[in-house]
Order: structure tokens, then sequence, then C-alpha cells
């Protein structure tokens, strides 16, 4: 019984080169999944494998870069907001109210507090000589208005001011947020304040210098800056007294 020969452009052989009485050819000559006629070039695994460990010995991991050498890095803004956006409209959908997003908003800022503080103790201590631990009130605050801001925001904030009627609440005052400058509130939700991520950071970096404290967030819009916020530290009743007693 006779058998046609099948359409070379539809088979895996080449009807010129392949007879129905031969055997088929080896895997020297022709790929098995290649077109007919195609030549088959070898591939050598050897210096692939080789090429691919010297990449990735090039690429270092990025636990394993100098904390120094990014000091005066700087992060695109539009990046910055983009991540702050997406973070909040993720947060946003799993809450039931503005209370709720706000303490979502200040738990996040909180835990990179923390990160932020232990950073720049370490720089720091690698830097200075004489590394010194703020154990007065003023001048953690004055240190969180200047480097913390700086290292956060690339600025330092605007004010420190204390409170006229008590004495345990200072503000801080930034009147142009960056992490907020591309945020629009939604009429329904004025009372929200994004900014709710800084307190949480400011929280952190105060209990890790010694200062427990409940810091919230407060939009303060003017005809100048319609940006304006203002950081609310209330401080621990044990920081008060420990201040009257260094006095």
């Amino acid at each position: 019984m006779a058998y046609n020969v099948p359409n070379s452009r539809m088979s895996v052989y080449s009807a010129s080169s392949v007879s129905l009485n031969s055997p088929p050819p080896s895997s020297t000559n022709v790929s098995r999944f290649s077109l007919a006629g195609t030549p088959v070039t070898p591939v050598n695994t050897s210096t692939t494998a080789l090429s691919t460990t010297a990449n990735n010995k090039t690429r270092a991991a990025i636990y394993d870069r100098n904390l120094n050498k990014t000091r005066t890095a700087q992060v695109s803004l539009s990046a910055y907001a983009f991540l702050f956006s997406e973070i909040v409209q993720y947060t946003q959908k799993r809450v039931s109210g503005i209370g709720d997003l706000e303490r979502r908003l200040n738990t996040i800022g909180y835990r990179v507090g923390t990160r932020v503080t232990e950073l720049l103790a370490w720089r720091i201590e690698s830097s200075s000589k004489v590394p010194k631990r703020e154990i007065r009130l003023l001048p953690a605050l004055v240190y969180i208005h200047t480097q913390v801001w700086k290292a956060v925001f690339g600025k330092p904030a605007d004010a420190i001011e204390k409170s006229v009627e008590k004495d345990d609440e200072y503000m801080i005052i930034d009147n142009d947020p960056p992490i907020t400058r591309h945020i629009s509130i939604p009429r329904d939700m004025a009372q929200l304040s994004c900014s709710a991520l800084t307190a949480g950071i400011v929280e952190a970096v105060l209990d890790g210098l010694g200062f427990p404290a409940r810091v919230t967030a407060h939009s303060v819009p003017t005809d100048t800056f319609p940006q304006r916020t203002t950081i609310l530290i209330k401080l621990d009743p044990s920081v008060i007294e420990r201040e009257d007693a260094l006095k």
C-alpha cells in the first residue's frame, strides 16, 4: 500500500531530503521543532551557564550596598507620589471610615519610622567621632524637624511650635508636604489627612529616642499654602516629668 508524500511546508522533515523508506535523519542535522530546511545551530550550554554566573556575580544585592553611599541619593518625586497614591488607594478599599484609614496610614508610617531611626543612628555613629544621643526634648524635636525630614522628604520642616494652652503639646508644621502634593481629597472625605503616614514616622522616631508620644496629623490650609499640615505631638506624662527633673 502506497502513501502520499506529506507536504514539506506542513511536516517537520523536508520531502526533498527524506523518503518514506529511509530512516529519519539524526538530531545533528534537523531539529524536531524547526521548520524544514532551517539550519540548526547547536547551543553551547556551558557558555550560557558561565555568562549567567558572571552576570549574577557583577550584580550586587541591595543588602550589600554601602548605606553611606546612598546618603545623598534622591528618589524621583513622581515615583514617590505614585507609590504613596497606591498605598492610599489600597488602604482605602479595606477600611470602613476616615478614622480607620488614618489609623492604618499611621501604622504604615510607624514601620517606616523605625527603619529611618535605625538608618540615621547608624550613619551618625559611622560618620561622627563622638556620636551623641539626644536626651532633651527640644533638641530631639529639632533633630526630627531637620535630619529626619531631610532624610525622608529631602527638605526640613518649616516650623516647630509649642502649644500656648498645654505644656505637653508641640507642633511640627510643613507648608507643602511632598507626599500629599499630588493627592486630591474628595469633598465627602474633607476631614481626611493623608499625612497620617508622616505622623506615624514621627511617632516611631520619638519612641526610638525615648520620648513616647501620640502623634496625629491635621490639615490646616491657608490661601498661600493650601496643603499646609500640622503634625501634633501629644507627649507622654513621663516625658514632661523627666524634662522637669533635668532643668
